[in-house]
């Protein structure tokens, strides 16, 4: 691990990131601007002006108070008046997720900058795996700034602050700081070396066959999709690859991603990356129409144990909940089932079986297959043929739907866990695997909820922890912004995760010193 035994860099000062003078956009539709360069920094087609900067106080912004004991940060300590002793922040009752005052009131009080450092960081002190990550902000005027990089948390928290991306996405490291990569001589000389494989599921790709919503829409039945997909590439990745440090993530509206975080993840090039996707890949989008699902047997031990993961989910979830054989328009459901039957004279008798009772709910029609087949008048039927194609449609309705290229490429981006979707509100909140169908992606908090749980929670708690006599000792006590809101078992867990993968780094790099790096082999 060639970043992991990196020397400590001197303190990095925050002037590295100066104010730009403004500069106006004349050249095409905002949507389709786009700006490399940290010399042309742009927040609504200027930069921040000077009067927005002052109103932030930055200067109260980076005191130590949600510091890890085991791994504190170790950018330079800005001392300065804590955090919680600014003025509640008051939202209006219509106030928006995409409005600035709410985002900058989030990135100043609750998105934990610091664990996200040290989770892309694999190290309590700096290294370059995070001074030459890329990171690529989203501005409020759809603005797409590339190429942004940061010394420490502190300085990505300021430029957050500063600027209130609608989001931010992370990207690989860099073989140089990727703000420096016009200054290179050689074009191969700026190149991306790692980054954590990802996944993206969304639930959009179920379309055809989800009934309850369309689109961007979601509720407590599809979701179940999304739940199925988490276990079956979960298991995979951690039983067939060996990966132990896989972090799903919600991503605020339909869907979820996956970010594997084992250094042996990180360094996979582009045709591993591709070998790993085709692996999972089962159903491509864009399928329309007829059998989508043909594997070839006997079944690949990975699809045998998705099978046994997926069998009960069918069963509830499919068949019960989103009935895709029945419904308001059930001849058409019906014929859709029968086409995916392998023997002509088993779908004769149950087109004539249906049709007289063309309001069969799909469990019952599901049923229905067996009996038929089982009545002995079918004598062309191959039994073996009817399972295998049984086992299809189950794998067609229920096996994750990915969106493959997002994991072939070391270069792509992938929105960073604990923004917030400027469309719900929500937060990107990680998703524990251990309780994977107890989570509600409509219980998720919002932004605005979380911060009027700051107020709520400062006017109950008013005084405590914070008496004037008890000096120094008193801002010991100061408790995160995040840890008064729902926000935190998130945090927590997040946490948790990033120690889990620290010790891992840690007991690698002194396994390396011990053995030599020849002796690494990924």
């Amino acid at each position: 691990m060639p970043h992991s035994t990196s020397p400590e860099p001197s303190p990095v000062d925050d002037s590295v990131l100066p104010h730009v003078p403004a500069q106006p956009l004349n050249d095409g539709p905002k949507e389709e601007l786009f700006i490399e360069s940290p010399d042309t920094i742009m927040s609504d087609g200027v930069s921040p002006s000077e009067a927005e900067v002052k109103q932030v106080d930055l200067e109260g912004l980076f005191d130590d108070e949600d510091s890890d004991e085991e791994f504190p940060s170790s950018a330079p300590q800005i001392k300065s008046e804590d955090i919680s002793s600014q003025e509640p922040v008051t939202i209006s009752a219509g106030a928006k997720a995409s409005d600035p005052a709410v985002m900058r009131a989030f990135y100043q009080r609750l998105f934990p900058f610091r664990y996200l450092f040290q989770w892309l960081n694999h190290s309590p002190s700096p290294t370059n795996d995070f001074k030459h990550r890329e990171f690529a902000f989203t501005l409020q005027n759809d603005a797409y700034l590339r190429y942004q990089s940061f010394p420490s948390s502190d300085l990505l928290r300021r430029q957050c602050i500063q600027q209130v991306p609608s989001r931010f996405e992370i990207g690989p490291v860099y073989s140089t700081n990727p703000r420096d990569r016009k200054t290179v001589r050689k074009a191969s000389a700026f190149r991306p070396l790692s980054k954590e494989l990802v996944f993206d599921i969304d639930m959009t790709d179920y379309d055809d066959i989800r009934t309850c919503c369309s689109g961007a829409a979601i509720c407590h039945r599809c979701w179940a999709f999304i739940t199925m997909a988490i276990r079956v590439v979960d298991a995979a990745l951690r039983d067939d690859f060996g990966f132990r440090h896989i972090l799903w993530v919600y991503s605020g509206r339909r869907g979820a991603h996956a970010w594997v975080c084992d250094a042996r993840a990180r360094n996979l090039d582009d045709s591993k990356r591709r070998a790993v996707a085709g692996y999972l890949e089962l159903l491509r989008g864009g399928d329309r129409g007829g059998k989508k699902v043909n594997v070839k047997r006997p079944l690949h031990p990975h699809l045998e144990r998705s099978l046994a993961l997926l069998r009960t989910p069918f069963q509830t979830s499919v068949l019960l909940e989103q009935d895709p054989w029945g419904g308001a328009s059930p001849a058409a459901a019906a014929t859709t089932l029968l086409d995916l039957l392998p023997d002509a004279g088993l779908r004769a008798g149950l087109a004539k079986k249906w049709d007289a009772a063309p309001a069969r709910p799909s469990a019952a029609k599901w049923a229905d297959i067996d009996a038929v087949a089982a009545s002995g008048a079918l004598s062309t039927l191959d039994p073996r043929a009817l399972k295998e194609a049984k086992q299809d449609i189950v794998l067609e309705y229920t096996y994750p739907r990915l969106d493959a290229e997002v994991s072939k490429k070391l270069n792509h981006l992938l929105k960073s866990p604990f923004c917030v979707h400027p469309g719900t509100g929500r937060v990107c909140v990680p998703i524990d695997t251990r309780r994977v169908d107890e989570f509600d992606p409509l219980g998720v908090p919002t932004v605005t909820q979380l911060l009027g749980e700051i107020d709520e929670w400062d006017r109950e708690n008013k005084g405590e922890g914070g008496g004037e006599e008890e000096g120094a000792a008193s801002q010991q006590k100061k408790v995160p912004d995040w840890e008064k809101t729902s926000l935190r078992p998130y945090v927590e867990f997040f946490r948790g995760f990033v120690n889990g993968l620290l010790k891992e780094e840690r007991g690698g790099i002194k396994r390396e010193r011990e053995e030599g790096a020849e002796g690494i082999q990924f």
